[in-house]
């Protein structure tokens, strides 16, 4: 475990994964905009590729976000003709989300441009290092996600 003696910003992964993420979000929805898609959309879209139909409660939960926003998000995916609700056969005050034609449409430029993003980001890195930074990345986020665990659930 990394300790530190003194608070110093630039000594600490989450100042940079901070700023990562919120450079990537600006410069990825600047980029999607151009196909009619959303940083905040790519969960769903996801989630709901080659025919998938899921519940909101479904989607909020895998996409780890609150009821609401999920709400928010699929009402403006839904004015914008990316999704679709049915009524879900097996509980009638329910209904089943799905990409329309459109989204399925749009999927493959927007595929290209989170790919080339991915490459400029990852400039000048070997395929070796790619991937150990993908699996320290995946390591940071499963100690973040158990801070945030109910010791008492």
């Amino acid at each position: 475990m990394a300790e530190f003696d003194e608070w110093d910003p630039l000594a600490h992964p989450g100042h940079y994964l901070s700023r990562i993420n919120r450079a990537l979000t600006r410069i990825g929805d600047a980029r999607l905009k151009a196909v009619g898609l959303a940083t905040a959309q790519l969960p769903v879209l996801a989630m709901l590729k080659d025919g998938g139909r899921l519940s909101q409660i479904e989607l909020a939960r895998l996409a780890k976000v609150e009821q609401p926003s999920m709400a928010q998000l699929l009402v403006r995916m839904e004015r914008d003709g990316l999704v679709r609700r049915i009524p879900d056969p097996t509980d009638r005050r329910s209904s089943l989300v799905s990409l329309t034609e459109e989204a399925e449409r749009r999927l493959p430029a927007g595929r290209a441009v989170l790919q080339q993003g991915n490459a400029e980001m990852t400039r000048g890195m070997s395929r070796a290092e790619v991937d150990q930074l993908v699996g320290l990345l995946r390591r940071v986020l499963g100690n973040v996600e158990a801070m945030g665990e109910d010791p008492d659930a």
